[in-house]
């Protein structure tokens, strides 16, 4: 490789090395479990119980012929195309709430501009009717007010008149003018007492009463509401990528005419069963179980194929089942479309 091509390559793959940095000896394995190449020291230090190990040359002698190079090459275009899916749609989510904010703050505006129309027109019925009953309690307390100065300024023209009549007024002036004064004098007392009796020197006074429910609104309201983030499904989809895509390389695929299969293992079926087998599966503890659509049963077998014991009995035909895990498997019958 000469300098100038080397310089292409991704820095990090300039600081890849051919030696093992732990023991600085030449990769020659390569362990499958790991994905990662070791060099001899490695297989007795970390790699003991490793039991696929193969030579790193035949690994790195298809590397660049797999079918790994095209699976990775999609899922870096996958995984583009989702960062740039996501990235849309975080962009469109956050334009979503700035819409969102914006349309709660007129809310709360709008809000706040019916409490305030509300309050001012309240204000406005309690100043009318503070005026409306300020106006007529005054003329009423005016109207008395002026009476009462009518007849004080008789009593006020008497008294003047008094001093004028004992000096100058012959006797039976006098007479006839005392008897005036008592009438006058009699009527005004009278006056006054139909005043007092009446109740018109009853004090009316103008209070203000605030109501409790406008009050109860400083102690009760706490807040002018409340901000949720509420969560719902995202709308977003993703294309689906491939699990542990790292841990192995992958050669090319063999067409059909390639694939040879192997006699695994014979299942061993007792004499007396006449079975109608409609699924086969080889369970993780290497048992087998067979679904007997003849007589609707699931059935098993150990590791050398040798027949155990019926497990269960169905009421429908089995057509096939499923390993879910531990000691669980999964039966679809026939004809309701049931699944056990």
């Amino acid at each position: 490789m000469s300098a100038e091509d080397y310089q292409k390559l991704p820095t990090f793959m300039q600081e890849i090395s051919s030696q093992c940095r732990d023991h600085k000896k030449k990769f020659e394995l390569y362990c499958s479990f790991h994905a990662c190449p070791c060099c001899v020291q490695c297989v007795t230090d970390k790699h003991k119980k490793c039991q696929d190990m193969k030579p790193l040359s035949d690994i790195l002698q298809q590397v660049k012929s797999s079918a790994s190079v095209q699976l990775f090459e999609k899922d870096l275009k996958n995984v583009k195309e989702n960062l740039d899916t996501a990235i849309k749609y975080m962009k469109t989510r956050i334009s979503t709430i700035n819409t969102q904010r914006t349309k709660a703050v007129e809310e709360i505006q709008y809000m706040r501009k019916s409490i305030n129309d509300y309050l001012n027109k309240l204000e406005q019925d309690i100043l009318n009717d503070l005026e409306s009953k300020h106006s007529k309690l005054k003329s009423n307390m005016a109207t008395l007010l002026q009476q009462m100065e009518q007849r004080a300024s008789q009593i006020d023209q008497m008294q003047s008149q008094f001093t004028k009549m004992t000096q100058y007024a012959t006797e039976l002036q006098m007479y006839i003018g005392l008897r005036e004064i008592e009438k006058t004098t009699a009527q005004a007392a009278k006056y006054i007492e139909d005043l007092e009796s009446g109740g018109h020197f009853i004090e009316k006074n103008l209070k203000l009463k605030i109501s409790t429910a406008l009050q109860a609104i400083l102690q009760d309201v706490k807040s002018f509401g409340d901000i949720d983030i509420n969560t719902t499904t995202s709308a977003l989809k993703m294309k689906a990528g491939r699990k542990d895509q790292a841990q192995h390389l992958v050669p090319n695929v063999p067409g059909i005419e390639q694939i040879k299969p192997s006699l695994l293992t014979k299942l061993t079926i007792p004499k007396n069963m006449n079975l109608n087998i409609t699924a086969c599966l080889i369970l993780p503890d290497g048992k087998y179980i067979i679904l007997d659509s003849e007589n609707k049963q699931l059935l098993l077998f150990n590791n050398d194929g040798i027949f155990i014991r019926k497990v269960v009995t169905f009421t429908e035909y089995p057509c096939d089942a499923c390993f879910v895990r531990n000691k669980t498997v999964a039966v679809h019958t026939e004809p309701s479309r049931q699944l056990w």
